[in-house]
């Protein structure tokens, strides 16, 4: 949801930083549905784990879901210091 959120947030950017603005809507979306398609099968995993009581972490989604978050607050952070404002 909250990557939902940024998108949107990015949405607004889009008039004063043009073109860019809409490679960080298209990552946060991408990003959201990707969380959202893999959700199913990391619910199944976390009811299997509870039923023979061993939880593993699903590294491998929580450093994808880290690595995203940072490549897009890098490409924000961009957006906002090196994209000149269009006038």
């Amino acid at each position: 949801m909250s990557l939902t959120v940024a998108a949107a947030i990015f949405l607004r950017w889009m008039p004063h930083h043009g073109w860019f603005a809409s490679t960080l809507v298209a990552a946060s979306v991408v990003t959201a549905l990707a969380i959202n398609l893999t959700r199913k099968r990391r619910f199944h995993r976390a009811i299997n784990g509870i039923k023979h009581e061993a939880i593993k972490p699903d590294v491998a989604s929580i450093a994808a879901v880290a690595a995203s978050v940072i490549v897009l607050a890098g490409l924000g952070i961009f957006t906002i210091l090196l994209i000149p404002l269009e006038q």
